[in-house]
């Protein structure tokens, strides 16, 4: 898409999760210079690109290992996107995003940064976090999302669940259950857990599958049983518009693609020179 540009901030992480293979692949937190990455914002805008996707396998320690911070790094990109341009940062896991929250929040709240982060909690367990290696608490994910949510005006928080960890109980599962019950995340990506070979988790005594299966079905119904965006019903909304159906969905009368501020996507009547 010639209107959406995606820049790594960093590769590799420093986390040492039981189930996760990203530090056996990419190494520890490896942030790219700040310098580096605003050329390459100034080449987009440059080159017409309309939104910019910072993405990173934990975007709140970008710079830990350069003196520097994502706080920082955001404030001096904003400055380079130009009006009517759009800002979006990517995953941030819940530890080091802890330390940053009100500055994190001012920056999501800048008008040409969308209202929009991606928090995986992966368990409403305490325990199943401890098994996890996650190296937070169910209480330090909800200050992290209640501090977020009450300071940035229409913000949308994604996250992740990963059902079926190893050791995880019928009460385990029901924390989690009444996480998702409390924040009705309207993005909650669901997936069951996965023996990665080489990893710690993969040596541990595994749930039984059906009831892995059965756990995914009902986090599934619960999270398709609520509505998250009735509030923008009967609302006008500045978006930005960045793509088109006409490709993904041939055939069919073709649509706008747009995003307000919240990130929340909005589908338009075509009008070509809206693009």
């Amino acid at each position: 898409n010639p209107l959406v540009e995606i820049i790594p901030i960093n590769t590799g992480c420093l986390g040492s999760c039981t189930y996760c293979k990203t530090v056996y692949a990419r190494g520890r937190l490896g942030s790219y210079e700040p310098s580096a990455l605003l050329s390459r914002l100034d080449s987009a805008v440059a080159e017409g690109v309309a939104e910019v996707w910072l993405t990173s396998e934990d975007a709140g320690a970008y710079g830990r290992d350069l003196g520097s911070s994502l706080p920082s790094l955001l404030e001096a990109m904003l400055e380079r996107v130009p009006e009517g341009r759009m800002l979006r940062v990517g995953m941030t896991n819940p530890p080091y995003i802890l330390q940053q929250l009100p500055a994190i929040a001012k920056l999501l709240s800048h008008p040409r940064c969308y209202a929009f982060l991606h928090v995986p909690v992966q368990s409403g367990s305490n325990r199943v976090l401890h098994t996890m290696r996650r190296e937070y608490t169910r209480e330090e994910f909800c200050r992290v999302a209640d501090t977020l949510l009450a300071s940035v005006p229409s913000l949308l928080l994604a996250t992740d669940i990963i059902c079926g960890m190893p050791g995880e109980t019928e009460e385990d599962h029901q924390q989690t259950l009444a996480l998702v019950r409390k924040y009705r995340f309207p993005v909650l990506n669901i997936s069951q857990f996965y023996p990665r070979p080489g990893t710690l988790a993969a040596k541990m005594k595994r749930v039984p599958t059906h009831v892995v299966k059965e756990r995914t079905r009902e986090l599934s119904a619960l999270f398709n049983s609520y509505t998250t965006f009735d509030t923008l019903l009967n609302t006008t909304l500045e978006v930005l518009v960045t793509d088109s159906t006409a490709v993904s969905r041939p055939g069919a009368t073709p649509q706008l693609i747009a995003h307000d501020k919240g990130y929340v996507q909005v589908l338009l009547p075509y009008v070509p020179e809206h693009m």
